[in-house]
């Protein structure tokens, strides 16, 4: 596995250091160090605005390259859903897809009325493209290699619990 040296010490890369947060935080039924619904709910609003720049940045990027600049990107903000709990979505529809009926590309937060804590979807997620004809495009999958098992451990945590993975438990 990659890793970055820190003061002389190996640290796991930032998609893997994120994931043992959110995994430390079903442990100990904590989120971004909050105990209470509200206290979370703060972290949560904390953590839309943080990402309000990278989902806009990102979409402009597709917008730019892919869409030729024919998409149209918009976000929620921070909104309640009909359940109680909260979200918000950034979304970039272009004029085919919309005349197709098909989903925008999509980007949801979301902090459900019964979650431990929040969550990031896209409006498909599932399947990745795989186009490599050359060593250099496959390197060029690793934060996407990243994201994809990082998911998979995620959801197979849902199916269970943390305790599966063993970099929480405890050492002697």
């Amino acid at each position: 596995m990659s890793t970055t040296t820190t003061g002389g010490r190996n640290s796991p890369p930032a998609p893997l250091q994120a994931l043992v947060r959110h995994f430390i935080d079903l442990r100990d039924g904590t989120h971004a160090g909050e105990v209470t619904r509200h206290g979370k709910e703060a972290a949560f609003e904390q953590a839309v605005r943080l990402l309000d720049a990278p989902a806009r940045q990102v979409l402009a990027e597709f917008d730019q390259h892919l869409l030729l600049g024919t998409g149209r990107l918009t976000a929620t903000g921070t909104r309640r859903d009909l359940h109680g709990g909260s979200f918000a979505a950034w979304r970039l529809s272009w004029p085919r897809q919309r005349e197709t009926g098909i989903a925008p590309i999509t980007f949801t937060a979301h902090y459900g009325a019964t979650f431990h804590h929040p969550h990031l979807r896209g409006a498909t997620l599932g399947e990745w493209p795989l186009n490599v004809a050359d060593a250099d495009q496959a390197v060029e999958l690793v934060p996407v290699l990243r994201a994809i098992a990082a998911a998979d451990l995620h959801n197979l945590v849902f199916q269970r619990d943390w305790r599966i993975v063993p970099a929480l438990h405890p050492q002697p």
